[in-house]
């Protein structure tokens, strides 16, 4: 399904390589006010953003596992990730579960409705949302 989303927002967006993936990736976190450490990926392939949508998708080598260590919390990344970006919110999210007491859920949705407040929501499929310190998901 990533892939036919993919080709649906690919005309008109701005596709990166691998050698500037990472930045551009970081780039549009912090242009949308998202922390940057929420995606901790280092062995990207492509990065796509078409501004239009607002949609982004990110392809990397290997699916990989990150652990938060302030929430004590790991996180899984699949080999492609999508989502629909705006200012301080991800929507839509693809292909990144959390562990949950022994339990992967799968995020759809991260946001911080109030930037004072210093938290951040993740929502999931399952309807279980859980708000954390925004500081726990800066870049490491």
């Amino acid at each position: 399904m990533s892939s036919d989303q993919i080709a649906a927002h690919r005309e008109n967006a701005e596709i990166y390589g691998e050698t500037i993936c990472r930045q551009k990736a970081l780039e549009l976190l912090e242009k949308n006010n998202i922390p940057k450490g929420m995606l901790p990926l280092h062995e990207m392939t492509e990065v796509g953003y078409n501004k239009g949508s607002g949609f982004i998708w990110i392809k990397q080598k290997n699916s990989k596992t990150h652990l938060f260590r302030a929430l004590n919390r790991s996180v899984w990344y699949d080999t492609v990730i999508t989502a629909f970006i705006e200012d301080r919110r991800m929507k839509r999210l693809t292909g990144v579960k959390s562990k949950e007491f022994m339990i992967w859920f799968t995020a759809c949705d991260i946001s911080i409705q109030d930037p004072s407040s210093g938290k951040l929501t993740i929502g999931t499929t399952a309807g279980v949302s859980r708000t954390f310190p925004v500081s726990a998901f800066e870049e490491e």
